[in-house]
């Protein structure tokens, strides 16, 4: 089993910075697709960046430009490099991981999630 442990979120204001973090730990063999997810109230679970082994890179339209997501693998981590924050971000920030624990055993795993708030 492979657990995701976020870490960075909080209150900022309007045009401030924060940067997520997320770690992998438990039996991995690899890692194939690192991503960041958000939940806002009353809305659906989006994808807002996510990041291959390979480091090729995808990202939501309303945070292009602002957010930046970067992979340690070394340490099995990811982070959101998030600037000029709006207060339409804040949301429930969710790390999402998938890989195989062992060849030939996939796994899929959450994050508990992490808030951030946006707002003077």
């Amino acid at each position: 089993q492979v657990q995701l442990v976020e870490s960075g979120g909080g209150l900022v204001q309007p045009g401030g910075t924060l940067r997520l973090s997320c770690a992998a730990s438990g039996i991995i063999f690899s890692i194939n697709r690192m991503g960041w997810y958000r939940q806002a109230p009353g809305k659906q679970r989006e994808l807002v960046a996510a990041i291959t082994d390979g480091g090729s890179t995808r990202y939501a339209d309303s945070v292009k430009g602002r957010f930046t997501i970067s992979r340690d693998n070394a340490k099995n981590t990811v982070y959101l490099q998030m600037n000029s924050l709006k207060p339409e971000d804040t949301a429930v920030y969710y790390c999402n991981a998938d890989g195989y624990s062992l060849p030939g055993r996939p796994f899929g795993s959450w994050g508990q999630g992490t808030q951030v708030s946006v707002s003077s």
